[in-house]
């Protein structure tokens, strides 16, 4: 059988996801209206909202969305 190969990441993954979300508006920023701007753009919301949730998730003081 076959293992995985595991590593432990270095970057929490809130931070990776941040970096993500401000590399895709930099880049999105260079680029005329388009569909590939808009989809950097969508990219970045996206990570930035993965970065609040997994930041929500790890927290010890959770609050619902009520």
């Amino acid at each position: 059988m076959k293992r995985r190969r595991r590593f432990k990441q270095t970057v929490p993954l809130e931070v990776r996801l941040a970096r993500q979300a401000r590399n895709d508006r930099d880049h999105a920023r260079k680029l005329p209206p388009g569909r590939e701007r808009d989809e950097l753009l969508r990219r970045a919301r996206r990570a930035e909202s993965a970065s609040c949730m997994a930041e929500w998730l790890t927290s010890t003081n959770r609050k619902t969305g009520k």
